[in-house]
């Protein structure tokens, strides 16, 4: 199903060229500005570099925390509660999670809830509902303002938007908008967003309909191989000044050299019902699957950790990070093209086209 899109087109060649990022650097557009600013602590001004979200007005870290990997297992309070914590102290000011990231029981909000009843003036607090009635999204709602022992989330965002059908059904009578609408009416919420990685189409669509704040996109170092979201959607996020937060960096590792594919029986994970086959390591380390990405404008990029020294290891990166040359860019890119299905693993949905 196509999507009647009356969003200007914004080809990749006009973006590179006009406002939107690099040739041998990049621009100084607000989304990229690195001048360190006032966060929440001192530590986060000398962690690592922040940029704007967008026109919120808030300054993000540009490594934020992932509320997947070990913040959605089961169970995994003696884990999980360490990583936030060091999080926190090494300036990571952006906190990502939703209302479906470790099933019923919504274990990543209760991680986090762990944290932030101490410490919820350290981050901006940002999860998700992946209902799409009002009705359900307020209940989603409630139970994450319970689960993270808050009483206002910084961030609310419409989740997984990737068909028609879905942004039909938000912008309904009864939809998921007028809950989201109603909460940021209410100071319940401080901001709206959308988050998906399917299609770039859906995304463009929701963004005509109505001005978001933020939009949390699936964009890693093989976009351009299959549904690019650098070639309409990015320039199209920085053109309204939303806050653009980077998603599936490593693709949970397939897209990284140090990665092992499991033993093809073993193979059962499937996204939206389709199964995406590897047989081989990805071909990047985590240095340039991050520069990657941070090199275009986005405000930060979120990444789900399993252990602290992972989570050391990104922050130190994100510390030292400098602009990649589009030459340095077009060479990553290339590396990924032999194993774009699995690091894209995320796009190739069993679902309609956009």
């Amino acid at each position: 199903m196509s999507l009647n899109n009356s969003t200007p087109r914004h080809g990749r060649r006009s973006f590179l060229k006009s406002g939107g990022a690099l040739a041998a650097g990049l621009l100084a557009t607000p989304v990229l500005a690195e001048t360190p600013a006032p966060v929440s602590t001192a530590i986060a001004r000398d962690a690592m570099p922040t940029r704007n979200l967008g026109k919120t007005g808030h300054r993000v870290g540009i490594f934020s925390l992932g509320g997947q990997a070990a913040l959605e297992r089961p169970n995994n309070f003696d884990v999980a509660v360490p990583i936030i914590e060091r999080a926190l102290d090494l300036g990571v000011n952006y906190c990502d999670t939703s209302s479906i990231y470790g099933g019923p029981d919504r274990w990543s909000e209760q991680y986090y809830g762990r944290v932030l009843k101490s410490r919820r003036k350290e981050t901006f607090i940002a999860t998700k509902t992946k209902e799409r009635t009002r009705e359900a999204s307020w209940r989603m709602l409630q139970k994450s303002l319970e689960l993270l022992q808050t009483d206002h989330i910084d961030l609310w965002q419409l989740h997984d938007i990737g068909t028609l059908e879905d942004i039909n059904a938000c912008f309904a009578k009864g939809g998921a908008m007028e809950a989201m609408i109603e909460a940021k009416n209410q100071g319940i919420v401080s901001f709206l967003g959308i988050t998906g990685h399917h299609r770039p189409a859906a995304l463009i669509e929701c963004i005509r309909r109505y001005p978001f704040d933020t939009v949390l996109m699936g964009f890693n170092a093989a976009d351009s191989h299959q549904h690019s979201f650098a070639d309409e959607l990015l320039p199209l996020a920085v053109e309204k000044q939303m806050g653009i937060i980077g998603m599936k960096v490593p693709a949970r590792g397939r897209i990284l050299a140090s990665w092992t594919p499991p033993p093809l029986e073993n193979q059962q994970h499937s996204w939206e019902g389709q199964a995406v086959i590897s047989t081989k390591p990805g071909t990047l380390n985590m240095r340039e699957a991050m520069y990657y990405t941070l090199s275009h404008p986005v405000s930060t990029i979120i990444i789900g950790c399993d252990t602290v020294a992972q989570l050391e290891e990104n922050a130190r990166l994100a510390k030292d990070f400098t602009p990649l040359s589009k030459h340095q860019l077009d060479d990553i890119a290339a590396r990924t093209e032999p194993i774009h299905k699995q690091a894209l693993f995320f796009r190739n949905f069993d679902r309609a086209e956009v």
